[in-house]
C-alpha cells in the first residue's frame, strides 16, 4: 500500500512538473508576442513620424537594416538606392529623383494615404554598406521590400527598359503591393509661357511685315519646318516625354558610356538625337540628289552634287542600319557597316 501512494504521488508530482513547464512556455511565447507587437507598433510610429515631415525618408545603413531588413514589418518599403551628391555627377539620379518625389507626393498627400507603404532613399555616400551588402554596383536603382518575406527578381524596377516617369514607377507598385497611387504633378506653366510668347511673336512679326506677306506661301519655309517636326517624332521624342529615359548610361564597372540601348523596347535621350541626325543627313542627301537631276546648271557641278549627295545616303543609312542591326538582335541584313 505504501509503494501504491509512492507511486501516485510521484506521477501527480510529474504531471505538476509538466503543467509548470507547459504555462512557463505559454508565458514566455506571450510575452515574446507581445514584445514583438511592441516592436512592429514601436516601428511604424516612427516610418509615420518620419513620413509626416517628408514624403521621402533618408536612411543611413542602421535605419535601413532597423526599419526595412528586419523583422517585424507589417508594411511596405519602396526604396530608392541612389547618388545624389555633386561629386558623384549622376545626372540620371537628380532627374530620377524628382519623379521620385512627385510620386512620394501623391502618396503622402492623397485620401488613400496609410501606414502601409513608405517612400525611403538610400544615398551612396549615407549608407555604402547597404549597397555592399545588396551587391549593388549602379544608381539609380528602385526596389520593394514586401511587409512579408524576402525581395525576389519582379521587386527591382526595370529602369533600363520602362524609364523612371512617376505614372510607370506607381505602376509598378501596384503590381507589387496593390496600392494605386494617382499621380500629381504641380503644375507647371513653362509651357504655356513659350506658348505665349511663341503666339506674341509670330504675331509681331506679321504686324511688322503686314505690308508684304509673301513669306507665309514660301514653300522652302514650311518643308522646313514640317522636316523638324518629322524628324523629332520619328527619332522618338515624344517616347522620351512619356518614358523620361536617362540620356545615357555609364557602366559603373569600366566607366563606359552607352548611347544606344541595347534593347529594341527603349532607348537613351542621346540615341533620339543620333537618329534624328542621321535622318537629317539622310534626306539633305537625298534633296541634293533632286537637285542634281532637275536643275539645269552646269553639268560638271551637278555631278559634284550628285556624287555628294549619294555618299550622303549611302554612308549615313549604312550607320542607320547597323544601329538597327544592334538593337534587334538576328536581323540579317547589313550595308556597308556592320
Amino acid at each position: 500500500m505504501g509503494k501504491l501512494s509512492s507511486t501516485v504521488m510521484a506521477y501527480s508530482m510529474r504531471a505538476t512538473l509538466q503543467h509548470l513547464l507547459i504555462l512557463t512556455l505559454c508565458l514566455q511565447i506571450g510575452g515574446g508576442q507581445k514584445k514583438k507587437e511592441n516592436l512592429l507598433s514601436e516601428k511604424v510610429e516612427q516610418m509615420m513620424e518620419w513620413s509626416s515631415r517628408r514624403s521621402v525618408i533618408r536612411m543611413n545603413g542602421d535605419k535601413f537594416r532597423r526599419f526595412v531588413k528586419a523583422p517585424p514589418r507589417n508594411y511596405s518599403v519602396i526604396v530608392m538606392f541612389t547618388a545624389l551628391q555633386p561629386q558623384r555627377q549622376c545626372s540620371v539620379c537628380r532627374q530620377a529623383n524628382e519623379e521620385y518625389q512627385v510620386l512620394a507626393n501623391s502618396w503622402r498627400y492623397s485620401s488613400a494615404f496609410s501606414n502601409k507603404l513608405f517612400f525611403t532613399i538610400v544615398d551612396y555616400d549615407e549608407g555604402a554598406d547597404v549597397f555592399q551588402q545588396l551587391n549593388m554596383n549602379s544608381a539609380p536603382t528602385f526596389m520593394h521590400f514586401p511587409a512579408k518575406g524576402k525581395p525576389k527578381r519582379a521587386d527591382t524596377f526595370d529602369l533600363q527598359r520602362i524609364g523612371f516617369a512617376a505614372e510607370q514607377l506607381a505602376k509598378w507598385i501596384a503590381d507589387r503591393t496593390d496600392v494605386h497611387i494617382r499621380v500629381f504633378r504641380p503644375p507647371n506653366y513653362s509651357g504655356t509661357i513659350a506658348l505665349a510668347l511663341l503666339v506674341s511673336l509670330v504675331g509681331g512679326l506679321l504686324y511688322l511685315r503686314r505690308n508684304n506677306l509673301e513669306f507665309i506661301y514660301n514653300k522652302t519655309g514650311w518643308a522646313m519646318a514640317a522636316l523638324c517636326v518629322v524628324f523629332a517624332m520619328t527619332s522618338g521624342q515624344m517616347w522620351n516625354h512619356i518614358r523620361g529615359p536617362p540620356y545615357a548610361h555609364k557602366n559603373p564597372q569600366n566607366g563606359q558610356v552607352s548611347y544606344i540601348h541595347g534593347s529594341s523596347q527603349a532607348q537613351f535621350v542621346a540615341e533620339s538625337h543620333i537618329i534624328l541626325l542621321l535622318n537629317a543627313a539622310i534626306t539633305m542627301g537625298m534633296v541634293l540628289l533632286n537637285e542634281a537631276a532637275t536643275s539645269k546648271g552646269d553639268v560638271g557641278k551637278r555631278r559634284i552634287i550628285c556624287l555628294v549627295g549619294l555618299g550622303l545616303v549611302v554612308f549615313f543609312f549604312s550607320f542607320l542600319l547597323s544601329i538597327f542591326r544592334s538593337k534587334y538582335h538576328g536581323y540579317p541584313y547589313s550595308f556597308l557597316i556592320k
